[in-house]
């Protein structure tokens, strides 16, 4: 295994979650693949999977969580609440002075936060 490609994120209606992952991540640039059509944001070398919730895996706070390292903790904190995340756990302070938070979104799907509190 060489290093993540994709992350599928599983919500009950994919058009608002991929307004929704726009906003909180706005560097997200929005791909088609083709020729199937199947539309997913391109963060960085990740592909950010919107897909629909089902009777496998429905969404919402269970098991793994990815953590996306950010330079300046508290400003991406504040841009995901302000997105219409709703803080989960955290922030706690880690790894001397790195902190780490998740933050659930409208779906209740966490995503992870990790980086330093730059004042």
């Amino acid at each position: 295994m060489k290093s993540v490609c994709a992350i599928l994120v599983h919500v009950s209606d994919v058009t608002a979650a991929l307004i929704w992952y726009r906003q909180a991540f706005p560097d997200a640039v929005l791909e088609v693949s083709q020729p199937s059509g199947f539309e997913f944001l391109r963060v960085g070398s990740i592909q950010l999977e919107i897909v629909p919730a089902d009777e496998k895996v429905a969404s919402g706070a269970a098991g793994s969580v990815v953590y996306w390292a950010v330079k300046d903790f508290q400003r991406a904190l504040d841009h995901l609440i302000h997105a219409g995340g709703v803080l989960y756990r955290g922030p706690l302070e880690i790894d001397g002075e790195l902190w780490m938070c998740q933050v659930r979104d409208p779906w209740g799907n966490c995503i992870g936060l990790r980086g330093p509190m730059t004042d």
